[in-house]
């Protein structure tokens, strides 16, 4: 028998449905609330309301977990590659050896970019924020690669997939070298997609490039771990767009957009900012700590805490260990990999963080890992976003084959002014004067 939650307005009682997840996961089925009742919900954020159902990602906020596809991402790191778990988040299975073989053909085939790009590229102001490029010329492919003739809905969206996965990595690192007014490095097809990212960022004339195999494992592992997150900002924003029925393009450019904001995906940064001002001030993080502490100062530890995760973030654990394997391939350690280990020591010790749930998350330790492989701090949303990008491809492609997607529309309760005239400007004029 269907469970049903019952709502009483005035003196009438209404039952709506409970629907219960895989996990147990229970909600309450508001769909016909507004028709029934003439009411709806308030929710600033969302944070308590589910916008869809979904089979890609399953997060426990309160256990640490986080499974993509039912696998947790703690094997995936581990045992897989970011195009492997790319095909899993995708394609909802695991690929057999020739899919993953054709797979990893077919992002090498698309991996070159239209060369009349690079006037794009090259025609952006001078310190204009890769985030901001990237969204816009992610929007742009659309035009340099429109629809192919004769070819199944399925068939197009296929190409469009792997096209955005291998020409966003190859952009990147393009705007990378443009930047530096480098000479601009061409992937290879006898590389993998991470090796090769790394060849076209660091690769030249002057210095070929040495391919660290541990270097390759830490960019698998970092791209894993930021593969998908459930409805965040950005994933919502892909499919909030895409609900109208624009273009995958338009709707990842929305994506990137999103993961831009200092609140998401640029935390990374702030990160890393914030080590650099306590080395800065010569390395002790106790006042820094006790100012976090203090409920009135500004200051706050970047890296601490999640909107979801109320212990240990998983993929913090993971990429800590990154941390060190990357860090020991270096002529001399990263003075700010020994500040966020006393952070950590310190925050996790300190009551004040114990009660408010203030654990590493994912971002606490990736800046440090990019850092040590080279990559500067501005790039590290990009790297972020090419990571996220089978997630919001997933999410999108999940809507996509859905019959019931719909229209998003949210409400919203008005507070505005009541029904009033028009004020001609003479009348307005005089009443200023």
């Amino acid at each position: 028998m269907e469970e049903m939650a019952k709502i009483t307005i005035g003196d009438e009682t209404f039952e709506l449905p409970v629907i219960v997840g895989t996990e147990g996961e229970r909600a309450i089925d508001i769909q016909s609330l507004r028709k029934r009742t003439g009411l709806i919900t308030y929710d600033p954020g969302f944070n308590n309301t589910g916008s869809c159902k979904s089979a890609i990602t399953f997060m426990d906020g309160e256990n640490g977990v986080l499974r993509y596809r039912g696998i947790p991402v703690e094997q995936l790191a581990e045992k897989s590659t970011f195009v492997e778990t790319a095909y899993l988040l995708i394609n909802g299975r695991l690929p057999e050896q020739k899919e993953l073989t054709r797979f990893s053909v077919l992002l090498n085939d698309h991996s070159m970019v239209h060369e009349d790009m690079r006037t794009f590229f090259e025609n952006f102001p001078r310190g204009a924020h890769p985030m901001g490029i990237l969204s816009a010329m992610v929007n742009a492919l659309r035009f340099f690669y429109p629809q192919l003739e004769g070819l199944s809905e399925t068939e197009e969206l296929d190409i469009i997939v792997t096209r955005l996965i291998s020409k966003v990595r190859t952009m990147a690192a393009m705007s990378y070298k443009i930047s530096l007014g480098h000479k601009v490095v061409y992937p290879k097809p006898d590389l993998c997609y991470c090796a090769n990212f790394l060849n076209m960022m660091f690769d030249s004339p002057v210095k070929p490039y040495n391919l660290d195999p541990d270097f390759i494992r830490a960019l698998n592992v970092l791209w894993i771990l930021h593969g998908d997150h459930e409805q965040n900002c950005s994933t919502s924003a892909v499919r909030l767009v895409g609900s109208a029925r624009v273009n995958l393009y338009a709707s990842i450019s929305a994506g990137i957009s999103a993961l831009w904001g200092r609140l998401h995906g640029g935390a990374n940064q702030a990160v890393i900012r914030m080590m650099e001002e306590i080395h800065a001030a010569g390395g002790d993080v106790k006042p820094f700590v006790a100012r976090a502490r203090d409920k009135n100062d500004n200051f706050r530890l970047m890296g601490f805490g999640h909107s979801v995760y109320k212990t240990y973030d998983p993929r913090a654990k993971i990429i800590k260990k990154m941390a060190d394997t990357v860090q020991a391939k270096l002529d001399k350690s990263d003075p700010l990999l020994d500040i966020a280990r006393e952070l950590e020591e310190v925050a996790l010790k300190d009551p004040y963080f114990i009660d408010h749930n203030l654990y590493p998350n994912v971002d606490f330790y990736s800046g440090i890992v990019m850092r040590a492989m080279g990559i500067p701090t501005e790039m590290f949303t990009v790297m972020f976003a090419i990571g996220r990008l089978p997630g919001w491809i997933a999410q999108w492609k999940e809507c996509f084959d859905s019959p019931r997607w719909k229209l998003s529309r949210p409400r919203q309760i008005y507070i505005g002014n009541n029904v009033r005239d028009y004020t001609p400007i003479e009348a307005r004029t005089k009443t200023m004067l």
